[in-house]
């Protein structure tokens, strides 16, 4: 039996799917009423009876749980999250209603797509551009994911996503001095695709803008099977609007998600980036110290620096174990990647069965010949409260696994 929520007065309570509270073990009697409000306001706004899926429910009360007990939101904070959980509750109405348009957007396959991971700052951004310029490949852009579908407002018949998000990014740009420095943003930019699985509530990128620890414990043993099959959901809607091309995708933390991407994609190819994490492991603290600033009031480096550490241990781990488990993964280093580029392209369509046509490879060889500002970046390990030789020692193994070269540290 399908339960549904009204619009109508008088207003029921929330009644998650039979299946929903069987996976998630979350029974809908404990529904928070502020999740209550935000989906019924949600589904008046969308002028729709029902989301065509519950499973949600769940993931979002977990998070607004933590916003409410963990991550001393700021006024900023707390404006900035209500309109990103409006804007993902807004993303599935309307993903519901295409399908009832369409109901062949959900047959529609993603052959061998490629997912690019491994440890972060690693080059990872710039091979997902470089990929993005084959008109073969096809790369979630961030206007994209973060508004699959125009507005159909008849007040604006336009098609304004991009100019919103690139107006949204230079706000946010204000409030957080020095971030493009740690981190390129671009309403056109390729984007992480941590983007796509934050709709249903069940992403590893709230971490990065919050101190939600609870959340995050329980994602880790929730696993993320349902996150990925809403991904391969959303990515499908992506396709049937640009269609004819091959899905390559990003973001470092794919390495926790590894046998779910396999699950959602069977024949997808995965490729792990490799860097001495000693190079990354500051830079990652002051991204996330910076992303949070302006979402909360309360904001400690040591304790920031002791999660990002910690959890780039976990992510080696994750690759040294799926390494020695899981086919087809595709290693490559920084260095070779940003020293010979298109040679590292050449080797991952090697590995992939693909072809690099004469076009892609001009378009790459003229991207790489323009003037690129490198960033220098000084490693400041003290603010963060990390030792470089202990952090040294944490990574040894993951260094001999994949006999990573090891870069100076400067800062130490």
């Amino acid at each position: 039996m399908t339960h549904v929520y009204t619009v109508h007065p008088p207003r029921p309570r929330i009644a998650i799917f039979p299946k929903a509270e069987e996976e998630f073990g979350f029974p809908s009697a404990h529904t928070s009423p502020q999740a209550e409000e935000l989906i019924h306001k949600a589904l008046k706004r969308a002028g729709r009876a029902n989301f065509s899926d519950l499973s949600f429910v769940p993931s979002l009360d977990r998070l607004l749980k933590a916003y409410a007990e963990e991550a001393h939101l700021s006024f900023f904070g707390r404006h900035a999250t209500l309109c990103d959980l409006n804007r993902c509750l807004a993303n599935l109405l309307r993903l519901d209603a295409a399908e009832e348009e369409n109901p062949s957007i959900l047959s529609r396959a993603i052959r061998k797509p490629v997912f690019i991971t491994g440890m972060p700052r690693s080059a990872s951004s710039f091979l997902h551009r470089l990929l993005s310029l084959d008109p073969g490949n096809i790369v979630p852009r961030c206007w994209q994911l973060l508004y699959p579908y125009p507005s159909r407002s008849r007040h604006l018949p336009l098609d304004l996503r991009k100019a919103q998000v690139a107006l949204q990014l230079r706000l946010f740009q204000c409030l957080t001095p020095g971030l493009s420095g740690l981190h390129h943003l671009s309403a056109d930019a390729p984007q992480e695709c941590t983007d796509i699985t934050a709709q249903v509530f069940q992403s590893l990128r709230f971490e990065n803008t919050h101190r939600i620890p609870s959340y995050q414990d329980w994602i880790d043993r929730h696993g993320h099977h349902a996150a990925f099959r809403f991904h391969r959901r959303f990515l499908q809607h992506l396709d049937a609007q640009t269609p004819g091309r091959r899905w390559v995708l990003k973001s470092p933390d794919h390495v926790f998600c590894l046998e779910a991407i396999r699950a959602a994609y069977p024949d997808a190819v995965i490729v792990f980036l490799h860097r001495d994490p000693l190079s990354v492991v500051s830079s990652c603290a002051r991204l996330a110290e910076a992303l949070r600033r302006p979402f909360t009031n309360h904001l400690d480096p040591r304790e920031v620096g002791h999660q990002v550490s910690a959890r780039l241990v976990q992510a080696a781990d994750h690759m040294m174990e799926a390494a020695d488990h899981l086919p087809r993964i595709l290693h490559l280093h920084y260095r070779e990647v940003v020293a010979e580029p298109v040679a590292a392209v050449r080797r991952l369509y090697r590995h992939c069965g693909f072809e690099l046509g004469a076009a892609a490879e001009q378009r790459m060889t003229a991207f790489l010949a323009r003037p690129h500002r490198r960033r220098v970046r000084t490693q400041d390990f003290a603010s963060f409260g990390l030792d470089a030789g202990a952090l040294r020692d944490r990574f040894a193994a993951y260094v001999r696994h994949f006999a990573v070269p090891e870069e100076a540290v400067l800062g130490a």
